[in-house]
């Protein structure tokens, strides 16, 4: 079997070839301004089950997730909360180590913070000007100059009419060219600010994922990955100004991008005011419901959330539960005499069971890592096992053996999806006597209707039906 991996930059799956030992992976992970939404962890819920896969298929992997702990949003934060920046980072970043814990999504071998790597952002935009690839216009600015890069678009797949036409100079800036991105901004009273070459200030934001990159992992790293809202501009600016400054190609060999999480016809994101906490769902809801609840479908596909959609995860959940609780019930049962010829063929049944699905799942998993067809097979085998279970009566030893290995490879399955189901079927429902969210065909309807009329640039009334969402706790 070969793992293949769709990459952005290809824009087609490729057999996976690190470039050494360990594999090298990187993760844009949060801007910590407010606690992590469902959005959020359906990447690092995605990225922590290819991070296992890859492991379980004998890599060694190092994986790295950035906070971007000072930020614009993050300064707007602590101004409307009464508290520095610093404060605001730490608190929400705390949060993010809550949610993920709940989720069973593993720590990164390291979370670099911007605050802690401004040493090394500023030696990488002093080599860029120095290289002519960024320049000082006097401001205080730095900017990267996009036209030193003949690769510009590559990852995007956008023209540089394409990028003209989306390009804007904001007041106080003085680009060379609009398709200029800043590398450092001169610093702003009550901001954040470091000392530099070019006066007090702060890294821009692209620079930083590229520094902090090449601190953990070297020029040249195996995977990159990240939001597909991160393709334009930050990840195909990250290229430039990484190639630039390595001049080695490419930056990262495989670009892994899930489908995004949407709420109506709108992205799910704190600026929009549209999204769920991940600690208010598990309110409700068992973690593993949610965990499973994105493996459900494959990872580069778009997800419209609802409530609904979550719901229906649930049954899913007790099933494999049963799947597994079934195998223990079968592997304690009586070891009195000897086992019978309908005990004897259902185990070697079950065993030729078990063997197709080890053969399917690592199949699914190889293609680019299809976490619902994975999940599907081991539907399949639970249904066959409940017609089993019957015909094993009262197994020996060797037998029993035979049915604790395939309740052992079985747990394994489970383990490489980060499914860490309970021990009591109860526990999936310990929380279901909490309030389901109410009318919430009526609420999606606001959810549409306020799109529309944004889409119309109809503010006002796009902003009452915001504050009528509001008093209903959405």
């Amino acid at each position: 079997m070969t793992l293949r991996i769709y990459s952005t930059l290809s824009h087609q799956k490729e057999e996976f070839e690190p470039i050494g030992d360990p594999v090298r992976f990187y993760c844009c992970g949060m801007t910590p301004k407010f606690y992590p939404h469902l959005g959020h962890a359906k990447l690092f819920v995605t990225m922590d089950v290819i991070r296992r896969y890859l492991q379980e298929r004998g890599y060694r992997v190092r994986y790295i997730q950035n906070f971007t702990d000072v930020d614009d949003k993050i300064i707007a934060r602590s101004q409307s909360e009464g508290l520095s920046p610093k404060e605001v980072a730490r608190r929400y970043t705390e949060g993010y180590f809550r949610s993920m814990a709940a989720l069973n999504v593993e720590p990164a071998d390291v979370y670099p913070r911007v605050t802690e790597t401004i040493d090394e952002i500023i030696a990488m935009i002093v080599a860029l000007v120095d290289s002519g690839h960024a320049y000082v216009p006097g401001n205080g600015d730095v900017y990267f100059r996009v036209a030193s890069f003949p690769g510009y678009g590559k990852l995007s797949r956008r023209t540089a009419e394409d990028v003209l036409a989306g390009a804007r100079v904001l007041v106080g800036e003085e680009k060379e060219d609009p398709r200029d991105f800043a590398l450092w901004k001169a610093s702003k009273p009550g901001e954040p600010a470091w000392p530099s070459p070019w006066g007090e200030g702060r890294p821009g934001w692209h620079i930083e994922c590229s520094a902090m990159s090449r601190q953990q992992l070297g020029d040249q790293i195996d995977i990159h990955a990240g939001g597909p809202d991160l393709v334009f501009p930050h990840h195909e600016n990250e290229i430039a100004q990484s190639e630039s400054f390595t001049r080695r190609e490419p930056f990262a060999k495989f670009w892994v991008h899930i489908g995004q999480l949407n709420v109506g016809n709108e992205k799910m994101a704190h600026s929009l005011n549209n999204f769920t906490t991940v600690l208010d769902v598990l309110k409700v809801y068992h973690p593993m419901v949610l965990r499973l609840y994105y493996l459900s479908q494959h990872y580069r596909t778009p997800v419209n959330f609802t409530y609904e959609s979550l719901e229906q995860a649930q049954k899913p959940t007790e099933r494999l539960l049963e799947t597994k609780l079934l195998l223990q019930q079968m592997s304690l049962r009586s070891l009195a005499g000897n086992s019978d010829d309908a005990t004897r063929q259902a185990v070697i049944e079950l065993e030729l069971r078990v063997n197709e699905l080890k053969e399917r799942f690592y199949a699914a998993m190889d293609n680019d890592f299809n976490t619902a067809l994975a999940l599907s097979h081991l539907y399949t085998f639970g249904r066959e096992l409940t017609h089993l279970y019957t015909a094993i009566h009262a197994p020996d030893d060797q037998l029993r053996g035979h049915i604790v290995a395939i309740s052992q490879q079985f747990d394994h399955f489970l383990d490489i999806l980060g499914l860490t189901l309970p021990g009591d079927p109860a526990e999936l429902q310990r929380n279901r006597s909490a309030p389901a969210p109410v009318d919430v065909a009526a609420i999606e309807q606001l959810i549409m209707e306020r799109g529309a009329l944004r889409h119309q640039k109809r503010w006002s009334e796009a902003d009452a039906i915001r504050r009528q969402l509001a008093e209903q706790g959405i």
